[in-house]
């Protein structure tokens, strides 16, 4: 239990820098929704979804191997300093090759007209895959604290440029315009539009590479190639799993350009709905985000000890991880109707993708929890494997259901076929892991605890447009309780269940 304590702790703390950091950035999409149209919108959202790609090919599975060699050798700092050399050093190599190719891939990625774009974002992601491991590092030391406020000195100084350029500029050139017009008129003013946003990125990451400098610096570099062809070894089919996921996650936003040649506008318009109210499900993105910070080094820990009481905190972790993750499906869905003014009205047409998507990316998650099994037992070409075919079912699922569905609501099928991949996945990993590595998953009280949320889901689903508003929200708080309070109550939470007990009944 020790274990879960820690664990519980260190994903509080991630979670604070990943829950208040995305929700902040969260923030942003009100502004590039309102100030943008879809098409526009849509070409943020587009892009994103391949820096993405690019970050995992860049990293090409250090972060994880980091962990695992710096638990295993006995010098956790050449195993650091030599994945910084390597991650440095093709980091590097990619900023020189897509500046010399920048038009290829301009075009390639179908926006041969905008390079400048294109190339802001490429060497973002070159800077960010560096960052990376220097936050592996403090997750291995576990200064979580260190970790986390970097993390949201990053997001506030990213927010504060987006105002500054889409909001400050534009208001500063008509009253003062001597403040700007040194640096705002010479790259387009007003006219570059969402350019705006990518240098904003651009310069939040070279200020955090600056933040990290402590654990950059001060340290004798030192640089194994031996240990490094090791690392690949292990991290190799790691790099797969990682382009396959993120592809899959991304297929959407990806896909849809593609599948509409000759319709641009209206693709775009649709990549743009689409990613705009995949945002509204992103808490429960980073409810695992927060989850993954903790775990990794959670289950590396845990492999050193001996008996059955790790494989206990394994089960524990899934436990609660689905417990929360059914939480905070049921608090976004009961107030969609309050959250969907975070997206302009033009955008509303999409709000039916995001229970779709709160599902999936829960499945997602606990696909991610399973995979425990194959970094353990050192099986991680099954990562590979799994990631394959969820990309492979995503891939298939898209070029069936989005041209079925057509314009406009072809991003409804990316929505179902995210589901559909997540959860094959997740079957799939849970009865081969059963085979290798065998944990003793609560799957019944986990299905009754699925049930529940089910249940009270089309509850509340069911009382919208019956009763008034405020008979609504008061119900659907009500029925969070109950969810929390039967939770207690099978989960024996001290002070707590009892009470809940009597209540029910069970106890005299």
């Amino acid at each position: 239990m020790a274990g879960i304590k820690s664990l519980a702790k260190d994903t509080a703390v991630y979670g604070l820098s990943s829950i208040v950091g995305r929700f902040l950035n969260w923030c942003l999409v009100p502004l590039y929704v309102y100030l943008f149209p879809t098409e526009e919108y849509g070409i943020v959202s587009y892009l994103y979804s391949f820096t993405a790609v690019a970050l995992v090919i860049l990293n090409y599975g250090m972060e994880t191997g980091f962990f695992r060699f710096a638990n295993k050798e006995n010098d956790p700092e050449k195993v650091y300093t030599t994945s910084l050399i390597s991650v440095g050093f093709t980091s590097l190599l990619f900023v020189i090759l897509l500046t010399a190719l920048i038009g290829p891939a301009s075009s390639a990625l179908l926006l041969p007209e905008h390079k400048t774009y294109v190339w802001l974002l490429g060497v973002t992601v070159a800077i960010d895959a560096f960052s990376n491991l220097p936050f592996a590092y403090l997750r291995f030391k576990k200064k979580a604290f260190r970790f986390a406020g970097i993390k949201l000195l990053n997001v506030g100084m990213n927010i504060g440029l987006n105002l500054l350029f889409l909001l400050g500029c534009p208001a500063l050139m008509k009253s003062a315009p001597g403040l700007v017009s040194w640096f705002y008129t010479p790259t387009g003013g007003a006219d570059f539009g969402i350019g705006w946003i990518f240098v904003a990125n651009i310069i939040s990451s070279i200020f955090i590479l600056l933040c990290l400098l402590p654990e950059l610096t001060s340290r004798a570099y030192r640089f194994d190639m031996a240990l490094l062809r090791r690392m690949i070894s292990y991290s190799w089919p790691l790099l797969i799993l990682g382009v396959a996921g993120v592809l899959s996650q991304n297929m959407g936003q990806m896909i849809i350009p593609y599948l509409f040649t000759g319709h641009e506008e209206e693709a775009r318009s649709m990549v743009g709905i689409y990613g705009a109210n995949i945002k509204i499900a992103i808490v429960m993105v980073m409810f695992t985000q927060a989850f993954r910070y903790a775990y990794e080094p959670f289950i590396f820990a845990q492999a050193k000890g001996e008996g059955e009481s790790k494989k206990q905190a394994y089960c524990d972790a899934m436990k609660f991880f689905v417990i929360f993750g059914l939480f905070i499906f049921l608090g976004v869905m009961y107030f969609l109707p309050l959250l969907k003014y975070f997206v302009a009205p033009s955008y509303w047409s999409g709000l039916r993708i995001v229970p779709v998507m709160m599902v999936a990316e829960l499945c997602f998650g606990v696909f991610f929890n399973l995979s425990l099994w194959y970094k353990i037992t050192d099986r991680t070409q099954w990562g590979m494997y799994l990631s394959l075919i969820c990309f492979a079912a995503m891939l298939g699922l898209n070029l069936w259901l989005v041209p079925m569905i057509g314009i406009p609501d072809g991003y409804i099928g990316s929505a179902w076929a995210a589901l559909g991949a997540y959860f094959l996945v997740m079957v799939i990993s849970y009865f081969v892991g059963r085979h290798y590595y065998p944990i003793p998953y609560q799957t019944g009280r986990l299905a009754l605890y699925t049930l529940l949320a089910a249940v009270l889901y089309a509850g509340g689903q069911w009382i919208d447009g019956v009763f008034a508003s405020w008979i609504v929200y008061t119900t659907r708080v009500l029925m969070l309780i109950v969810y929390l309070g039967v939770i207690c109550t099978f989960e024996e939470v001290p002070r707590i269940s009892p009470l809940l007990r009597r209540a029910l009944g069970r106890r005299k």
